[in-house]
């Protein structure tokens, strides 16, 4: 069984829309791309580095397929070549070949990113055979339209989130139409030295509810209750 696991830059207000650049993703008048820039620091970079240190599969939405496919396979990944960055070019490389599974029903979408293919017109039987299969971990990155489709089939199996310290007040966010009532447990957390929380979640049964209040009601709040029917 292969896990599916979510990885995501979030503010604390839950928003994860263009956290790389201006232009990563504007739509929705959004006018703070590239939130997380100021914040990097070796913490982030090491958690990042050990979140894809395992074999996986990349599960992408459209969009962030086509903002990964024009910017990953161009990334100089030859330490003698022009333009080489020894932050960008491991993960180019690792990018550039493990296999893409994209979610798109535009028959304008072009797959030519080397190892990328379509998961079909349905996007959550197809996940879930995957999940079936043999192969590594599925990693979906960016993709909040595809995450609320997973979210709502509760395919989703662990969340890997680092937790910026700011609100964006609108965007899309990772907790959207999709949500369900879950539970999860928390594996693994730290802070970074730039105060981003970063936190391993991973899905933990049903949740469970319990009964702070007097077994004994007073009469206030016998009459507190009443005045919400």
């Amino acid at each position: 069984m292969r896990k599916l696991i979510v990885a995501a830059f979030v503010s604390l207000d839950g928003v994860m829309q263009a956290p790389g650049g201006p232009e990563e993703d504007p739509t929705g008048d959004f006018g703070y791309g590239g939130w997380t820039a100021t914040y990097s620091d070796a913490a982030i970079d090491e958690a990042i580095g050990a979140g894809m240190s395992k074999p996986f599969d990349l599960l992408l939405g459209r969009k962030t397929f086509e903002i990964f496919a024009s910017h990953w396979p161009y990334v100089q990944t030859d330490p003698a070549g022009k333009g080489y960055d020894e932050r960008e070019a491991p993960i180019a490389t690792l990018f550039n070949s493990v296999t893409k599974h994209v979610a798109t029903r535009s028959p304008n979408v072009k797959l030519d990113w080397q190892n990328s293919r379509s998961l079909g017109s349905d996007v959550p039987a197809a996940v879930r055979e995957l999940k079936k299969g043999d192969g590594p971990d599925l990693f979906v990155w960016g993709s909040s339209d595809l995450i609320q489709t997973l979210l709502a089939e509760d395919l989703v199996d662990e969340f890997q989130l680092l937790t910026y310290p700011l609100t964006l007040g609108n965007g899309k966010r990772l907790f959207g139409e999709g949500t369900i009532a879950a539970a999860f447990k928390v594996t693994k957390s730290t802070v970074s030295p730039s105060g981003v929380v970063i936190a391993t979640y991973q899905r933990a049964g049903e949740v469970t509810t319990g009964d702070f209040q007097l077994k004994d009601p007073s009469p206030a709040e016998l009459e507190r209750r009443s005045k919400l029917k």
